[in-house]
Order: C-alpha cells, then sequence, then structure tokens
C-alpha cells in the first residue's frame, strides 16, 4: 500500500522532472461517475453505468463496462488506494474495448460511495492520506473474501458475461492482494489474475496472500516497481519459489525505473511507455486463459 516511503521515493525520483502522462478529455471533478467517458476508439459502442451488487455487508455501488451485443469474459478490476474514481474507469472502459465484461469496485462501499476522493487528488496530500487510509484499514483478509465471492456470483448471472469462460481478474496496489484472495476464494472460476505494483502479497503474516496459492488455479502476471522491490527485495523470490512449488505459471518482473503508482494514469507517478508494456502483456494473459 502506499506509505510514507513511497512518497519519498517519489519526491526523490520525480523532483524536477516533468511527468509523463497521457492526455485524457478533462473530466469535471465530482461529476458522476456516470458520467465519465473515456476518449479511446470503440467507447461509444460499450455499455457502461453504475451497478449494485448485494454482499453479506450491505449494498455495494460499483460501475461496470461490456460490450452492447453477446456474452464475454468477466473481469473484476480491483483500484488502488484511492479508490473507484474517472482515471480507474477510464482503463475499464479500455479493457472493455478489447471484448470483456469489466466489473470496477468501489472498495470502500461499507463505508462510502464512489468517487472518495476529487478529481486530481494526490496520495502525498494530507487531506487526501485523512480520507483514504481510514477506509482503506478497514478492509482486511476476510472483507476481500465476502466481496470477491459476492462479485464472482454477480458477473456468472450477467447476461453480458459468459459462465463458461474463466474470469479474469486485475488491481494496482492495495488491489494486489483483493486479486490473490479472488484467485484463492474461487479457483473454479478465476483463470487469469494480473497485479500492478502490488503491495503486500507476501509477507511474514500469516494469512498473507503468497500462502494461499497452492489453493489458486490461475495464470498470474505481477509487474512490480522498483522502487518497492528495493524496499522488499525478497517479495519477488517468495512468489517465485511459492508458485513453482504449486505448479502455477507466473510471469513476474520488475520494472526498473518504475515507481509505485507507475501503471494508474492519473499517478504522480505514471510511465507511460512501462504501463503500455505492462497494459500488452495483460492482453496477452487474458486471451491465453480465458477460454
Amino acid at each position: 500500500m502506499c506509505d510514507w516511503q513511497t512518497i519519498k521515493d517519489w519526491e526523490k525520483s520525480l523532483k524536477n522532472k516533468p511527468v509523463s502522462r497521457r492526455k485524457f478529455n478533462t473530466l469535471t471533478a465530482g461529476a458522476s461517475l456516470a458520467a465519465a467517458l473515456p476518449s479511446i476508439a470503440n467507447a461509444q459502442r460499450l455499455t457502461n453505468g453504475p451497478v449494485q451488487i448485494r454482499t453479506p455487508d450491505g449494498i455495494a455501488d460499483h460501475y461496470m463496462v461490456h460490450p452492447p451485443d453477446g456474452s464475454h469474459p468477466g473481469i473484476i478490476m480491483w483500484t488502488d488506494i484511492l479508490g473507484l474514481r474517472p482515471a480507474l474507469i477510464e482503463m475499464g472502459l479500455r479493457l472493455a474495448a478489447q471484448g470483456y465484461a469489466v466489473l470496477m469496485p468501489n472498495p470502500y462501499y461499507r463505508n462510502a460511495e464512489a468517487p472518495v476522493v476529487s478529481e486530481g487528488a494526490r496520495f502525498q496530500d494530507e487531506k487526501t492520506r485523512e480520507v483514504v487510509v481510514p477506509l482503506a484499514n478497514e478492509l482486511n483478509a476476510e472483507t476481500h473474501v465476502t466481496d470477491a465471492n459476492a462479485f464472482v456470483d454477480y458477473l456468472d448471472q450477467h447476461d453480458a458475461v459468459n459462465s463458461n469462460q474463466k474470469i479474469g481478474t486485475l488491481g494496482y496496489c492495495m488491489g494486489g492482494p483483493m486479486v490473490m484472495r479472488t484467485a484463492s476464494t474461487r479457483p473454479d472460476r478465476v483463470g487469469a489474475a494480473a497485479i500492478f505494483h502490488g503491495s503486500g502479497l507476501a509477507t511474514d503474516a500469516d494469512n498473507s496472500p503468497h500462502t494461499k496459492i497452492s489453493e489458486m488455479n490461475a495464470k498470474f502476471l505481477i509487474a512490480i516497481a522498483e522502487n518497492d522491490d528495493a524496499n522488499d527485495p525478497q517479495a519477488k523470490n517468495t512468489l517465485r519459489e511459492t508458485f513453482n512449488a504449486s505448479g502455477l505459471n507466473a510471469e513476474i518482473e520488475v520494472y526498473s525505473g518504475a515507481q509505485h503508482g507507475w501503471a494508474v494514469t492519473d499517478s504522480r507517478a505514471y510511465l507511460e511507455e512501462h504501463a503500455e508494456q505492462a497494459w500488452s502483456r495483460l492482453l496477452v494473459l487474458f486471451e491465453d486463459a480465458l477460454d
């Protein structure tokens, strides 16, 4: 998860450097998520909008996008610590344009509707941290599992989802453990999983996500920021060893020069070249594994 070390790394890396960022249409701050549409090819041919899902903990407000006709592999896209917002929706729309039914959860639905931060919010701003850190601290392994079950079941019942095909899942930052717990909780359905600058994937805790790898049945892509690797160099080794011992296919790569947050388009650390490379690997993974 983003923390003080992340902020220090950003400041050191990005000081006096221009930030490379794809140019998106400006979205009105505070606008409804339903109005957040991207400037991408085929966006006008996608069906998209807010959805509500009942879980054991309440009504979850999410966003879903899919091609207007037919049924497609379902995808659960977990957010980073800033939660569901226009930038993440744009990314989900881009993925859906490739032929997927993409569900983008609001991870904080138990305590707040999305979006929980305004357009352009940055984690390094104290006021932003005062909002998102308490919300993130309310989430844990148990909430991850509860949500994973509810959201997989929702996709399997949706007309736009082909329940005969495997489900994919991807996540950013704190979404990494959610991806792994989705894969371990529903190995019957999850066939592909991708994590970008994930946090807390392999720790000393008894319930560390990596301890459930033997229960998974998915191909993995794990793209690691260079500074995250420098702060915890053993994590990637633990992941590789555990995946290998379980006989699962996992592409685990440290992206040189990338700082935590590099794959999310509205992050200060966003690196277009690295993000596009990882996006290409994501599409290959999903095309190969979701059958």
